[in-house]
């Protein structure tokens, strides 16, 4: 009897599957043959994109309109609003510009003599010879001590091409926008984890964000905060915070649910299995976002030279302005040592033993 019923079943779930239209049915509404070779179907679409295109060529000869043919295909031109959208941000920008002048110049005074400067004073104070030592010292701890080793190099050939002051205001530069990602990115993250809802309307939005050509950026932050590093800083951010706060959301999504519903029978408060549970266990996957964050905002620096963001951007800038090839050459390698040093640096945090989901 139950012989009978499961291929009763099969029976009927496969006609079922034989019933339901495929992509072709679909797009042409021909029930006919479900069996028409491919290469049959293929002749038809482009005989169908042969006809469309030789009926545009056909509109384009024998459709004159105001005595030119093309006006008879082109787009009008009176339904082109292109123009009252620009002046519409405009205005926009313009208001905000006058009415939030205290608020803005509050975050930039916050930014640059609260954070940004005291760090860059802290990196260029040090000695030359700390900075490599430091650092080597650090990638031997997280990374090897090949690394250590080559880390030391890099930083030696930096300091020989006199690029060591400048590579301390581009990584000054660098950490405080990343530092900004971390602190605004983690509880956006940890919101979309928890809210089905708000992930789907954050997602559109990264996805945006993470598109948008990054000179875009520069635009706003120059309008809002005027030439310097702060709105470098703020365009950093802005470009540079999607990985951080998609990675936290899709670690703690990854945690294991058998893990979750344990914990919450022994009594864990939402807070308590957030903090000793969720983020602990996700957290190779947010580090992995902070990795690629600090990687965005170190390739966004460079961009912003160009609005005045000091450091070794502005060496490359003025090497293509003064068409001074090694200028642009010796600093470029100097930004491609450091983001070598800090990727493999934040991935050897990411991979020790203390944050993996054992630890």
């Amino acid at each position: 009897m139950k012989d009978n019923i499961d291929n009763t079943l099969d029976t009927t779930t496969e006609e079922t599957a034989a019933e339901k239209p495929g992509l072709w049915q679909r797009l042409t509404g021909w029930r006919g043959r479900k069996n028409m070779p491919t290469g049959i179907k293929a002749g038809l679409i482009i005989l169908g994109f042969a006809a469309l295109m030789g009926l545009s060529a056909l509109l384009y000869v024998i459709i004159p309109a105001d005595g030119m043919a093309r006006t008879a295909i082109d787009f009008p031109n009176e339904w082109n609003f292109g123009w009252d959208v620009i002046k519409f941000i405009d205005n926009i920008v313009e208001w905000i510009v006058i009415n939030w002048d205290p608020f803005f110049s509050l975050i930039n005074k916050v930014l640059l003599h609260g954070i940004l400067l005291p760090l860059e004073k802290y990196f260029l104070w040090l000695p030359w010879w700390s900075i490599p030592v430091i650092t080597g010292l650090l990638a031997w701890r997280t990374v090897s001590l090949k690394f250590g080793l080559t880390s030391v190099a890099f930083l030696l050939l930096i300091s020989l091409a006199g690029l060591l002051d400048l590579a301390s205001q581009t990584l000054a530069i660098t950490l405080t926008s990343a530092m900004i990602c971390v602190i605004i990115g983690l509880p956006l993250g940890i919101i979309a984890a928890r809210s089905d809802r708000f992930n789907n309307t954050i997602r559109p939005i990264l996805d945006g964000m993470q598109t948008m050509p990054s000179f875009v950026y520069l635009i706003p932050a120059l309008m809002l905060f005027g030439i310097g590093r702060v709105p470098a800083v703020i365009a950093t951010c802005i470009y540079a915070v999607p990985p951080i706060i998609r990675l936290t959301s899709l670690g703690i999504r990854q945690v294991d649910s058998s893990v979750v519903e344990a914990s919450k029978s022994f009594g864990t408060t939402a807070w308590q299995l957030l903090s000793k549970v969720q983020i602990p266990m996700a957290m190779p996957t947010i580090l992995a976002g902070l990795n690629q964050t600090i990687m965005m905002a170190l390739a966004m620096v460079v961009i912003a030279s160009m609005i005045g963001a000091a450091g070794m951007g502005t060496e490359i800038l003025l090497g293509i302005s003064r068409l001074q090839v090694g200028r642009g050459v010796l600093a470029g390698m100097g930004i491609v040592f450091m983001a070598i040093i800090l990727d493999r640096i934040s991935q050897g945090f990411a991979n020790r033993p203390g944050s993996s989901t054992s630890g």
